[in-house]
């Protein structure tokens, strides 16, 4: 509690994203992460991986950007500031192992981004933004990922609603993660897409007890590497469930 309250009190934060439960939430990530240490490793190192092999046969290597890069755990952050002239870390909230992480390469800078477009919306500062990612539509970038962010992006935006008792549109989840794809698809970059699909509910006798698909209807191609993320292990959720996630990684997503 200590550490989690250090790290919401101190971390800079501007006061949409803490009032909308963004800092919350990544602080929560955070304590979770290294709790389930164990059990996320396999997907860490597969997720850092997939992001080597999808920029290693890249000719220019001028920006690498990084979307959703929260904790870095599954960025190889050190690999990626080698082989970039520049790495720009996005998310919403960037915690202090990430700003003390980024600060150890000259190269990395971190760039704040509402990667839902939602932000100003719920405000009542103006409408949805239906395409964030089009600041990154410029030629001197080269390779862009998509980290683990694409079933993230509609949690807040839906809590929004349900915590004021009100219906979200009814295709709020939906748009947004099409939106996001679609985004990625306009790019002139390299994209790599890490994205996790669906959530599997089971007990200790392997029974399954719920399943959550996280895309809002939403199917992803034919992925080129695939595999199962134990995002919540026996204890974390529930003495006798855990909650596991598919994962897809499209090394190049536009292809």
């Amino acid at each position: 509690m200590l550490i989690e309250g250090f790290h919401y009190f101190t971390t800079p934060v501007p006061r949409a994203q803490r009032k909308l439960g963004y800092l919350r939430e990544s602080v929560l990530l955070m304590s979770r992460s290294r709790r389930c240490r164990a059990a996320w490793a396999d997907h860490l190192d597969a997720a850092r991986s997939a992001t080597r092999q999808s920029c290693a046969d890249l000719v220019r290597r001028r920006t690498a950007v990084i979307l959703g890069s929260g904790l870095l755990d599954d960025v190889p952050l050190d690999d990626l500031a080698q082989r970039f002239a520049r790495v720009i870390l996005v998310d919403m909230v960037h915690l202090w192992p990430a700003r003390w992480a980024a600060r150890r390469y000259a190269n990395v800078t971190l760039q704040v981004l509402d990667l839902s477009g939602c932000v100003s919306w719920l405000r009542g500062e103006g409408e949805r933004c239906a395409d964030p990612l089009s600041v990154f539509d410029r030629d001197d970038i080269d390779f862009v990922v998509s980290a683990n962010c694409l079933s993230q992006l509609p949690i807040l935006p839906l809590d929004w609603f349900e915590a004021r008792n009100r219906p979200p549109p009814s295709d709020l989840g939906r748009s947004i993660v099409a939106g996001h794809l679609e985004g990625l698809s306009r790019l002139q970059a390299r994209v790599c897409l890490i994205a996790d699909t669906g959530q599997v509910t089971d007990d200790r006798e392997g029974h399954v007890i719920e399943r959550l698909d996280l895309l809002h209807g939403i199917t992803l191609p034919d992925p080129d590497r695939s595999w199962i993320w134990e995002i919540a292990p026996f204890g974390e959720v529930g003495r006798h469930r855990r909650e596991r996630h598919h994962v897809q990684a499209h090394l190049d997503w536009r292809s």
